[in-house]
């Protein structure tokens, strides 16, 4: 179920950028997906004077991630400045990896968890597509005013990013390595 639910996102993103509704519905994109559920104890101690959280602010590095929410209080949006708190939804994050894709018409999601209190927690399904996918600017998110895979960073405007085309299992290697390269090798 939680897979048709991705690919009905997928078909509407795909819509949104001017493609056929079924362009994500390939082997090498979606149609033979990463897909991953990790799940998350997040202890209700938090001080943000200290600068603790139950989980930092980040941006998921994949396409999207779908989170099913409960009745503890927790995840905050950036963009938006709030706290999520639909009881029994899925929350939508865009993943980093769809910004690139997507040439910055897509904005991948800000978040972090901050505690209430309670202990929370959470079962988030992420979404990469299959490894041999070549991640490249789509053809609609690319014009001459808006050249291929140059973003510029919202938070800090001075700095452009130039993103080459990449197979998805170098991004994803990529990824992981720097996600944990504070963890000591053995």
């Amino acid at each position: 179920m939680i897979r048709r639910i991705c690919k009905s996102i997928a078909r509407i993103m795909a819509l949104a950028l001017d493609l056929d509704v079924n362009y994500f519905d390939t082997p090498d994109m979606l149609g033979n997906p990463i897909a991953d559920m990790i799940f998350f104890h997040y202890e209700g101690v938090f001080n943000p004077s200290k600068g603790i959280y139950a989980c930092g602010a980040h941006c998921d590095f994949g396409m999207l991630s779908l989170l099913a929410t409960d009745d503890v209080m927790g995840l905050q949006n950036f963009y938006m400045f709030c706290f999520f708190f639909f009881y029994r939804a899925y929350i939508v994050n865009l993943g980093n990896l769809l910004e690139r894709w997507s040439n910055g018409f897509f904005k991948s999601t800000l978040h972090r968890v901050l505690g209430n209190g309670q202990d929370r927690y959470s079962i988030p399904f992420f979404v990469k597509p299959s490894h041999d996918c070549i991640i490249e600017c789509l053809p609609t998110c690319q014009s001459e005013n808006n050249p291929p895979n140059v973003l510029k960073d919202v938070v800090l405007c001075s700095i452009v990013y130039i993103y080459p085309a990449i197979k998805c299992s170098t991004y994803l290697s990529q990824h992981y390595k720097a996600a944990h390269a504070h963890h000591k090798q053995t």
